[in-house]
Formats: C-alpha cells, structure tokens, sequence
C-alpha cells in the first residue's frame, strides 16, 4: 500500500508519527456527549462488541451486552457515536444504525461542528485503540478484566484529524475491506460447521448401527431407536453402571471442568481459576474412565469421559461401568445421538423450569445398545480416528481464521493512523 509523503511526531501516546498535514485535537473539541429525553417508541438500543450499534431486537439475545440498570434511559439517535463504559475495553463502540434508547452507561457522542469530523472514522478508530489493549489501561474499574471508559475518560484523549476527505475515503475504504474479510472468515466458520455436522452423523451412524452396513437388523423394541444391529443387546442403563456419590471435603484432587469442545478435563488446562477447597465441600470424586454427566435441561448433551482420577462439580452424575470390558467412550457418543437426547428431554423433572434436571432412576431406566466388546472398541478407535482427523483440518482452518482477523486488524490500524494512504 501506498504511504504519505511526509509524516510528523504525533505526540499521541499510542501512534508516534502522522501524516504531516493531519491535527491533533483532545475528543472534547471534537465531540459533545447528548442526554436527550426518551420518547415512548424507543427501543433498546446495544452495543455489541464487534462494533455494531443497534437495536436489541435486530440481533440474538446471545452476545449482547446487558445494560447494569434498567432505569434512567437515555435517548440515541441514528448516527450517534456510542460508547459502552463498561464494555469498551472489548470493541463496543460504534456508531448507531437506529433510534432508540440506553441506559446511562452508555455515551452518546455528536460532533461539535468546530472540526468536520466522521463518526465512522472515530468508531474505527477507538475500536482500534480498545482492541490494542490501550482503552483498558486507561481503565478506571475495579471489576475484573473490565474497564471505566466513560467520557470524561474519552474527552481527554488526543485524537488524529485527517481531513474530512480523508477521514470519509477511509471509512468506505474499511467498509469494504473488512466486510471482505468477515466474508471470508463466516465461510471458513461455515466449513467448519459442515464438518462438524458430517462428522457427527458419521459418528452417531456408528454407535446406533455399527460399522458394517450390510449387518442384519432388527428391531430393537423401543420406537425411538428404532432398527439395530441383530447381534447387539438393549440392556436398561441400571444394568450397565453404578452411580458413584462419594464425596470430597478437602478439595485436593485434580478439579475437573467441562468443555464443549474438549470434554472434561483439568480446570487449568482451560485457563478456568481453581475453586477453593472451602467452596467446593461436597464435590464429587470420579476416576479414570467414569462418564460424567450434567443434570441440567440445558446440558443435557454434556456428557464426558474423566480423563483422570478428580473432583467435578457436585451438580454433575458420576457412572461408573460394572464391566471393566465395556468402553466408555462409546456410551459418551451413543447419549449424545439425536434420539437418546431427545428421550433424555422427554424425561426431565422438576418444580422450577431453569432447574429441570435428569434424575439418577430416570436415566437408570433408559435402555442402552450393547454391541459385543471388540465391537465397542472397534467403534471407539473409528470415533477417535474420525476426531482426529475433524481436529486436524479444524485446526488449519482455525489458523487461516486467525490470520484473517490479524489482516483485518492491521488493515484497520494501518488505514486509521495514517500508515498507508488510502
């Protein structure tokens, strides 16, 4: 990319030189924060921390960033610069596509007039700022990992002032570069979900019906599994593990966690803080080789094999094979199929609906299929070839993903503090 013909020191803290013929100017001089009455057909307007400022019914209820009050809203209007305090360290910052309403933790900031500014450009280039750690050391908070940036924070920062010009060639040039970019990278997230549903199915097919398709079949006697191999049994769970209660009071085993990606392993190998021994009284021991469970409607799909003897939370059930012959690995896939989370569902109980839970006699009467042993571990070395290899091209496309997100990051660097001409 091309760059400029002469540059100067800025005297900003985090650029040191600009163009020769951009200003600098503090954020108080360039913009006013707006405090308008709300009027009855304002909606919640959020700030999401890609950047995009705009009307909490325009996106999924996942993600958005929750306001810390509900009262003393504010109005916003389209157009308005916005910047969330609190959440401003993670990229919430942008400009308004609609009208609505916030609550005080919200900035609402409109230019002055004194110097012909784009609202766009400063968004970009606070996101900028927030994204390269420098908005959180200016942080003020006292909550973890979170910041203070509020506009007496933002007032006094020094600004860059390309040309009005300028500042609106930059903007249509990141619009079109970084939705080139986000294209890119929502077909590489795309691939990976379509792998992850081929894989899936490859594996379901194999714990419901084995690994040879020219078995002979038979009807399993239970309409929600249907047809199964003629040589495999359909055994009550009751029959197949023993549930294990014992309990941990001094906390000093290995603290096991669940991850949807990766099962139940280690706590500090997600980087999740250790709980202390006096908050996790009533743990449950589980070791090598027991599937673990979470209770809860809403993960009922979380079942893991202990990768090492441990502690898990006590809200999770610990099973326990009766015969050492068969595979864990394999009840783990089996549960997490279709149609036996759809029976697991149908058979959840309780009083307060968040707290529908899986309960130890429910899941001991759900019956099971029981292929032979050599064909459990058949089954399991098919499952675990067939993840390694989803692993294998999952991480490469991960890394092309990382790089697009550092090209677009660069890009916007570059384009905002003037490196290259735009």
């Amino acid at each position: 990319m091309q760059r400029y013909d002469s540059y100067k020191p800025s005297g900003i803290q985090w650029v040191k030189k600009i163009p020769s013929h951009w200003g600098v100017e503090r954020a108080k001089w360039l913009f006013d924060r707006m405090e308008r009455p709300v009027r009855p057909e304002d909606d919640v307007v959020t700030a999401f921390r890609d950047g995009q400022v705009t009307l909490r019914t325009n996106r999924r209820i996942e993600g958005f960033t929750n306001a810390l009050q509900e009262h003393g809203y504010q109005g916003i209007r389209k157009g308005d610069l916005v910047i969330h305090a609190m959440d401003a360290f993670a990229g919430a910052i942008g400009v308004s596509d609609s009208d609505g309403k916030s609550t005080p933790v919200y900035a609402a900031c409109v230019p002055r007039g004194e110097h012909p500014v784009n609202s766009y450009y400063y968004a970009y280039l606070l996101r900028y700022m927030a994204h390269s750690g420098y908005i959180q050391s200016l942080s003020k908070g006292i909550r973890e990992r979170s910041t203070d940036f509020r506009f007496g924070e933002f007032r006094e920062l020094p600004l860059p002032i390309p040309d009005k010009d300028e500042q609106d060639r930059i903007v249509a040039f990141l619009d079109q570069k970084t939705t080139e970019i986000d294209a890119a990278i929502a077909k590489k997230e795309r691939l990976i979900e379509l792998l992850q549903k081929q894989k899936n199915i490859r594996v379901h097919q194999a714990v419901l019906h084995g690994l040879n398709p020219d078995v002979p079949l038979r009807d399993s006697g239970v309409s929600w599994i249907g047809a199964i191999p003629a040589h495999w049994q359909v055994v009550p769970n009751r029959y197949i593990f023993r549930e294990q209660n014992a309990r941990s009071l001094r906390g000093e085993e290995t603290h096991l966690s669940m991850s949807q990606r990766y099962g139940l392993v280690p706590a500090k190998e997600l980087d999740v803080q250790t709980l202390q021994s006096e908050s996790y009284d009533g743990a449950k021991l589980c070791e090598k080789g027991d599937l673990v469970q979470n209770r809860l409607k809403a993960h009922l799909a979380v079942f893991a094999v202990a990768p090492c003897d441990g502690l898990v939370s006590p809200d999770y059930s610990v099973f326990r094979l009766q015969s050492p012959e068969n595979q864990p690995v394999y009840f783990e896939r089996l549960f997490k199929t279709p149609n036996y989370l759809g029976e697991l569902n149908r058979r959840v109980r309780g009083i307060v609906v968040g707290f529908l839970r899986l309960y130890s006699e429910d899941f001991n009467a759900i019956p099971a299929l029981v292929p032979p042993f050599d064909e459990q571990a058949e089954i399991v070395r098919f499952i675990e070839t067939t993840n390694k290899d989803f692993e294998d091209v999952r991480a490469k496309i991960d890394a092309e993903i990382a790089m697009l997100r550092e090209l677009k990051a660069i890009t916007v660097a570059s384009a905002v503090t003037g490196k290259i001409k735009v």
